[in-house]
């Protein structure tokens, strides 16, 4: 005989209002508070990733964000579990990536420091989240539910996007309820659509008057505009103004590294940093001219600067500047539209001057297996595939002088911790359900050891990863720097497991490979189905700092 359906609860009201708002696919890891809403979730529309560490998970979330530029909800339990997320979380704020936390709570009565003894209670959960996330939300009552799923989905979907946060007890979760499903949330009118942002017009009129009567313009392109979805906008107003447009290591695809006004993100080299600095008029776009985008804030511009930031907060935070708060696509729209056409042919020769001392400096320091192993990775992985990186010495070569061509790099330089790569790699391929193309995983053998769980996620979904680790026997970086500050390092050596074997054991296809083979093997591993693991020992070095000196 057929069981009787189930009653609805305030769990499946959560899963209602999640694909009435436009979701598809969630992210998350079971906890007992949290049970009724993965019950709902099986019942739902919505498809289930389930990694095995909540930061992962996070970070598989702000993957698939970043890919797909929809918010993306992360479902986890109560103390323990939601505050496993903070690092994830840190790095999509860092980055901008609109993820919609959702954790369990315990029951209402344990609210507000009630100190009922629960299980994972802690006095005030929401107060961990409050400087990471855009805002938090408390639901108290199952009527409650859509509208605060509404609101946290709209912050997070509103230039600046961002992480936010939604707490609901245990009780509320399970409570019955006859609270109609919402038929939709996401309507062009209804709560959950974001404010567009655009430039004030006066502003406009102001920067392009500026960007016409400017001799040597340039810009600087940052996150923001690959954010926003800008990058034929950016091009049609560089092309028109022939300006040079060197990108941040987060604008990665904001403009085509082989173009001819194209400097490349060779952010962290003084020829670079001089050149942008001598601009009579820069146009920053997109970027907080933080410290990785600033040359470590040697950068010191010498002329105007117009500086359009979506994030109000970063605007003109480093630099003083025609500060222009819009977002990236809708004010370079106007700007195209307003800037007159100029002649060509001497920002290319500039542009290629700068690019030949660039590779001058870098030739000089005998970094020959280093461009090696970045260029052989260039060679395999297919032109559209995105690339995830850890905070890892070749990921740092990456940031200046990888192309990623049509797919997308992202690496965790917003927030800079470790364990991004490969989870978030996991994310992005979920967000391809019919697995055409693979993604790329680089990840130290010391971030690595963060992620070593996920590769049982990888295996249980079939995902389309090839995660490459290069192992150094360390923190290679810290190495690095220690022997640099101190002349001995501590704490940078480690045990490390036989990853291939490692691998094997989940079932995951491995390889060990050398700089000499790296292209055949990744290539190899990229084109087959499923997960795979391509091992490289090698200890790579960086390209020297300009930071420290005044030599060029």
């Amino acid at each position: 005989m057929a069981s009787a359906p189930a009653a609805r609860t305030g769990s499946d009201l959560v899963t209602e209002s999640l694909t009435a708002l436009g979701a598809r696919t969630v992210f998350g890891l079971p906890g007992q508070h949290a049970l009724g809403v993965f019950d709902a979730v099986r019942r739902s529309q919505l498809s289930y990733v389930g990694l095995r560490v909540e930061n992962n998970a996070g970070f598989a979330a702000d993957a698939y964000a970043r890919l797909t530029g929809t918010v993306t909800p992360l479902l986890i339990s109560t103390g323990p579990g939601a505050l496993m997320s903070l690092a994830a979380l840190q790095e999509s704020a860092a980055a901008s990536a609109p993820v919609l936390g959702i954790s369990s709570q315990v029951p209402t009565a344990g609210l507000g420091g009630g100190r009922k003894g629960y299980l994972h209670e802690l006095r005030d959960q929401k107060a961990s989240f409050r400087d990471v996330v855009k805002s938090v939300h408390t639901v108290r009552a199952v009527s409650q539910i859509p509208s605060a799923l509404a609101a946290a989905w709209a912050d997070a979907a509103e230039a600046p996007c961002g992480p936010t946060w939604v707490e609901i007890p245990q009780d509320v979760l399970l409570a019955p309820t006859d609270v109609p499903p919402p038929e939709s949330l996401a309507a062009p009118d209804g709560p959950a659509s974001p404010r567009p942002l655009p430039a004030r017009p006066e502003l406009t009129a102001r920067a392009a008057a500026l960007l016409n009567a400017a001799e040597r313009p340039a810009v600087l392109a940052g996150g923001g505009v690959v954010r926003a979805g800008a990058q034929a906008q950016l091009l049609s107003l560089a092309e028109q103004l022939d300006a040079p447009v060197a990108t941040t290591f987060g604008g990665k695809g904001a403009f085509p590294y082989e173009h001819r006004l194209s400097l490349g993100s060779w952010l962290e080299d003084r020829h670079t940093t001089e050149f942008l600095a001598d601009s009579d008029v820069l146009l920053v776009i997109g970027s907080g001219l933080g410290e990785l985008s600033s040359n470590y804030h040697t950068f010191a511009p010498r002329g105007r600067v117009i500086h359009i930031e979506a994030d109000v907060g970063k605007l003109e935070a480093n630099h003083p500047a025609l500060g222009i708060h819009a977002d990236a696509r809708e004010a370079l729209d106007a700007l195209a539209a307003a800037v007159a056409p100029r002649p060509t042919g001497q920002a290319e020769r500039e542009v290629a001057a700068l690019l030949d001392r660039v590779r001058a400096r870098i030739a000089s320091q005998g970094l020959d297996l280093e461009q090696q192993v970045l260029g052989a990775v260039r060679e395999a992985l297919p032109d559209t595939s995105p690339s995830f990186w850890d905070m890892t010495i070749l990921a740092y070569w990456a940031w200046s002088a990888f192309d990623p061509r049509e797919g997308a790099m992202h690496s965790a330089q917003g927030a800079g911790g470790l364990g991004y790569g490969f989870p978030a790699a996991l994310g992005a391929a979920a967000a391809d359900p019919e697995r055409r193309t693979p993604v790329l995983a680089v990840s130290g053998d010391g971030g690595a050891m963060y992620s070593i769980a996920e590769l049982a996620t990888a295996r249980q979904y079939d995902l389309p990863v090839t995660w490459l680790i290069v192992d150094d026997g360390g923190y290679g970086i810290l190495r690095s720097y220690m022997t640099e500050a101190f002349g001995e390092t501590t704490g940078t050596e480690l045990a490390r497991p036989d990853f291939v074997a490692l691998a094997e054991s989940f079932g995951v296809p491995a390889v060990r490979s050398s700089p000499e083979s790296l292209r055949e093997n990744l290539s190899a591993a990229l084109a087959a189905p499923g997960p795979s693991v391509v091992l490289l020992p090698a200890e790579l070095r960086m390209f020297a700092p300009t930071h420290l000196t005044d030599e060029l």
